[in-house]
């Protein structure tokens, strides 16, 4: 894992602003059920030839903005 150089203004999934992103070339767990800090996650996939040895970017949306009443 590791955060890509030049990362989009928005979500390129949904296209809401979000608090981080990173990118991934292996296998991973997602688990919000209990996370104080984030509420979604979005998944893209990564073009090969901006990357070609990464399969997707994640991106980390804080319960603010999803518009979710949970305290961050």
């Amino acid at each position: 894992m590791y955060v890509p150089e030049d990362p989009p203004e928005t979500c390129p999934a949904c296209g809401d602003p979000y608090a981080s992103v990173s990118r991934h070339d292996d296998g991973f767990v997602v688990n919000l059920l209990d996370n104080e800090r984030y509420r979604r996650v979005c998944f893209h996939p990564v073009d090969p030839a901006v990357d070609a040895d990464a399969a997707f970017d994640c991106f980390h949306h804080t319960h603010r903005q999803t518009g979710s009443s949970a305290v961050e």
